[in-house]
């Protein structure tokens, strides 16, 4: 039953009861009448007349909202659409739908307390992430004399990721003001304008500060992966300044042409959009840019000393162990947060990332078993990360099965890549970031434009009409949605990969890119920090 029958009587009674509250208010406070004046003496002059003043100005009655008007509303909230969809009821000059001047509603303009409140706990998971799941997953992974440099590395993403977010970042990838595909805009410099009230641009339910805030949790976490391939022998201070360019160059770019609104590859929200992808939640644009730039980083860096000779083995499967735990949980703020509100397909993401991480973990230390004759710690908490890597992109997009699909996939590609293919070619990958990250991330934004449906989110079909006019509602029923995956994959490929050899090489050629051999030898802990992780 609409929510309309229930609500139309008590909306109707409060309205009746708040015109009668302020017929009797205005009584109430209405001033008494003026006591009559004295007779005037009889020998005075007879009184001048007054001027004439002019008739006050009659100001133009605001059009008032209907009952029907203000309970769907209402309904608007709870289904997470358009607030205004049913005040246009006057025509432009081109035949469109308008809102007469000055008609609105109370539910007009301002966040919903669920899925605001829900947001807002979604960007402290994707925190939550970084700080301290990543810290701790990548810190169990390296030798006990370079824990601390790993921490230190996330910590110094958060702070310096911030402070740049909130300068220029936010605004140039959701901003718009510079009309291009590619990059956002000023309006939003130092954020300027970002207050509480939604940014409907990307949401109508949601302040804009808090969508801001959930956007920068994406971007400290995105360059503090690529910290896995070049753990143990990175300056952190060329770690910092690479970082500091790369969000410029590679991040903020690929943000905007994935999730701006007009950015070039937002196939959702679009119309206009070239290439008509989709990806939900970032598998091209946190896990494709960052693993693909941490595998050319690795290889300029150079191997770790002793690599090949010495045991590099993790010191601390507990806080591996531990970590990935921290970034399962986190993972649904990073998933299911990405439907950007409480709704049904925010609740198909949280399914979704369940099955396939859970799949993959499973499979990836089943593989592990019958290929080395045992599973390891190591292994689950791989093909769990694998698993969420490779559903990213997908999870608002797939229905169970095609979750369970991607599970599967997600433990055998990249565990080839881990186990045979950095083997075969040579290159120190310290911490899988390109084996689970790179791999992973292009993994699912191809599978994406395979096992995508409609069923699962209208935003797919011809009622968007965004998707409508570009053609994606197509593309998702009758085929060619992977020709457009495969389009953005491309792009995100040699933004990533040219981008790192340049400003390596900047880096490099500024203030060099590893320790001294005595430095790394003895650990970033003490050389860079003047710490230990342990005093035993």
């Amino acid at each position: 039953m609409k929510l309309t029958r229930h609500l139309t009587p008590l909306v109707a009674a409060l309205a009746l009861s708040w015109a009668s509250l302020g017929t009797s208010v205005s009584a109430q406070d209405a001033a008494p009448p003026a006591a009559a004046a004295p007779a005037a003496p009889a020998a005075a002059a007879p009184a001048q007349p007054a001027a004439e003043k002019p008739a006050p100005a009659v100001e133009a009655k605001k059009p008032e909202p209907s009952l029907e008007q203000r309970v769907a509303g209402l309904e608007a909230y709870m289904n997470n659409v358009d607030p205004t969809s049913s005040l246009k009821t006057a025509k432009d000059d081109k035949g469109a739908d308008v809102i007469p001047d000055g008609l609105t509603t109370p539910s007009v303009g301002i966040p919903g307390p669920g899925h605001n409140g829900w947001m807002m706990t979604c960007a402290a998971l994707v925190l939550f992430m970084t700080l301290p799941g990543l810290a701790l997953f990548y810190g169990g992974l390296v030798r006990k004399k370079n824990v601390l440099s790993v921490l230190a590395q996330c910590l110094g993403c958060a702070g310096m990721i911030t402070v740049l977010w909130w300068a220029f970042g936010y605004s140039l990838v959701f901003g718009k003001s510079y009309g291009s595909p590619y990059i956002g805009g000023n309006e939003f410099f130092f954020l300027k304008g970002v207050t509480s009230a939604p940014n409907t641009d990307y949401c109508y339910w949601v302040s804009q500060n808090v969508f801001s805030m959930y956007q920068l949790m994406f971007a400290i976490i995105t360059p503090a992966l690529i910290v896995g391939a070049v753990a143990e022998r990175m300056k952190y201070s060329a770690v910092l300044i690479f970082i500091a360019i790369w969000m410029f160059v590679v991040y903020f770019p690929m943000a905007h042409m994935v999730w701006g609104v007009n950015g070039l590859m937002n196939g959702v929200w679009n119309g206009d959009a070239k290439i008509q992808a989709i990806d939900f939640a970032g598998g091209t644009v946190v896990h494709m840019t960052s693993g693909w730039s941490a595998l050319i980083l690795c290889i300029i860096l150079g191997k770790r000393l002793g690599f090949g000779k010495e045991k590099m083995a993790p010191h601390s499967m507990v806080l591996c162990m531990v970590g990935t735990g921290m970034l399962w949980v986190g993972w649904y703020g990073f998933n299911a947060g990405s439907a950007l509100a409480a709704d049904g397909v925010s609740a198909n993401a949280f399914m979704t990332t369940t099955l396939a991480a859970a799949c993959a973990g499973f499979v990836w230390a089943l593989i592990e078993w019958i290929h080395k004759g045992h599973p390891s710690i190591l292994g689950f908490c791989s093909g769990i990360v694998a698993g969420l890597v490779v559903i990213t992109p997908a999870c608002g997009f797939v229905d169970p099965t095609g979750a369970m699909i991607i599970g599967l996939l997600a433990a055998i590609v990249p565990y080839i890549f881990v186990v045979f293919v950095k083997g075969m070619i040579g290159y120190d990958d310290a911490l899988d970031t390109f084996g689970v990250h790179a791999v992973g991330g292009t993994l699912g934004a191809l599978l994406t434009g395979v096992l995508a449906t409609s069923s699962v989110n209208g935003n797919l079909t011809d009622a968007n009409s965004y998707a409508k006019a570009n053609g994606l509602f197509k593309l998702v029923a009758e085929g060619g949605l992977l020709g457009q995956q495969v389009k953005a994959v491309a792009i995100t490929l040699v933004l990533s990969i040219a981008a790192t050899i340049v400003i390596a090489f900047v880096v490099k050629m500024l203030i060099g890119l590893r320790p001294t051999p005595e430095a790394e030898s003895q650990g970033l802990d003490i050389t860079d920090h003047q710490e230990e992780g342990y005093i035993l």
